[in-house]
């Protein structure tokens, strides 16, 4: 019992104890190790994590970007013309329906036309009598001038006898046969005779401009009438409502029977293979929107370059409109009434850093964006972007060229000062 105390009252080696601390250690290590990597993964875990197939990503580079202001648009045929009826009537047969092409002079539809027919036989009957007025009228003033032109020549012929008589009496006086007081009576009647023809002459002036001057008034009258009636007989002609020229019949009245009045839609026919688009944008950009300038239509995900043909000066509702003249009219993807995005050309940037456009931008401005720090983080970052077009944007400052941001909507996000990319494979 006594040798057994002994040996447990024995000293440890000093080599085994500093095993044993050592042994210790390692193990409180081990266990600090473990800690710190379990909260290190927790904290990754419990970081807001995205998904990378849900980002748009873009790479910033450098290139040139047309910069463009966007305007909405609608497609409408290059020429459409709406044919109205010339008088008030009814209609009385439709020859053709709605999408039907149809050539120059096809007759579309008939109206009534017989009291326009009455009324213009009446006008024929007129001008005939007017013919006629115009006849006697003229024979008339023939007749009048004729008879004052032969009272004048009588006239003439008496101051000729006249003449005849005074040199007679101044022969006999010289002779001493005749007397002065028959000369001086002679004269008398003479210069009397003299003032007559004067007075018929100048008579006969006057009436010459005063019967020109009825003869004109009369043909004026004329005249007026001869339009009018050309008018009617126009408008008869239009009556017979026919295509105006080869196109395709778009909207036609139907309802037979119906009363129209002058003026109102009968018909509309629209060239359906050439377009054009009929654009509304901001006033505020009405100094950018200019006459022969350059624009895009985005038809689906095809653009058309085109130019802008029309723009109407007066601003309605705090929009102006404008039209635009596709360089391909006939291109296959453009339809009748097809709404579309219109890019209108402003100005062109060379040589700057650039982005893909996104759904986050709304004008030059600073932007908070998430910047990749490496391939699984995404780090917020402020930046300044200027002008874009439909592709790019245009970046002034805050990135650098290769690196890669997210150009989608984050704005659930906003405050978030790391984001965590998932890569599902």
């Amino acid at each position: 019992m006594k040798a057994d105390n002994q040996t447990m009252d024995r000293q440890i080696p000093v080599n085994v104890q500093r095993k044993r601390k050592l042994v210790r250690a390692s193990k409180w290590l081990a266990g600090c190790i473990v800690v710190l990597a379990g909260g290190a993964w927790l904290g990754s875990q419990m970081m807001t994590s995205v998904d990378r197939k849900a980002l748009v990503v873009s790479t910033v580079d450098r290139g040139t970007i047309e910069v463009s202001v966007t305007a909405t648009g609608r497609i409408v045929p290059a020429f459409e013309e709406v044919i109205t009826s010339p008088i008030s009537s009814r209609i009385l047969e439709v020859y053709a329906q709605s999408g039907d092409s149809v050539d120059v002079g096809t007759p579309l539809l008939r109206l009534d036309l017989q009291s326009t027919e009455m009324e213009l036989a009446k006008s024929l009957d007129e001008r005939e009598i007017r013919h006629q007025q115009m006849e006697q009228l003229r024979a008339n003033i023939e007749t009048q001038l004729s008879d004052r032109r032969m009272q004048i020549e009588v006239e003439e012929m008496k101051l000729s006898q006249l003449e005849a008589q005074l040199r007679n009496e101044l022969y006999l006086d010289s002779l001493g046969s005749g007397t002065r007081d028959r000369v001086r009576q002679a004269e008398t009647t003479l210069r009397t005779a003299q003032l007559q023809l004067q007075q018929l002459r100048q008579q006969y002036d006057n009436e010459v401009r005063v019967k020109k001057a009825d003869l004109r008034m009369q043909q004026l009258q004329n005249g007026i009438f001869e339009k009018g009636l050309a008018e009617k007989q126009r408008t008869l002609t239009e009556a017979a409502i026919c295509s105006p020229r080869r196109a395709t019949l778009t909207y036609i009245a139907t309802e037979i029977g119906a009363t129209v009045g002058a003026g109102q839609k009968l018909a509309i026919v629209s060239d359906l293979s050439h377009f054009k688009a009929e654009c509304e944008i901001s006033d505020t950009y009405s100094d950018r929107v200019l006459v022969g300038g350059e624009a895009l239509l985005r038809v689906g995900k095809e653009r058309l370059p085109a130019t802008i043909a029309t723009v109407t000066p007066l601003s309605q509702s705090g929009a102006i409109t404008f039209t635009v003249q596709p360089q391909n009219p006939s291109h296959p993807r453009l339809r009748s009434g097809l709404k579309t995005e219109v890019y209108v050309i402003t100005s062109i940037r060379d040589d700057v850093l650039r982005i893909r456009n996104g759904s986050f931008y709304a004008g030059p401005g600073k932007y908070t964006l998430f910047i990749f720090k490496d391939d699984c983080t995404l780090v917020p970052r402020e930046v300044q972007l200027g002008e874009c077009n439909y592709d790019y944007i245009e970046v002034v400052s805050g990135l650098s060229e290769g690196e890669e941001l997210v150009v989608s909507d984050m704005t659930k996000y906003k405050g978030k000062e790391k984001l965590r990319v998932r890569s599902e494979k």
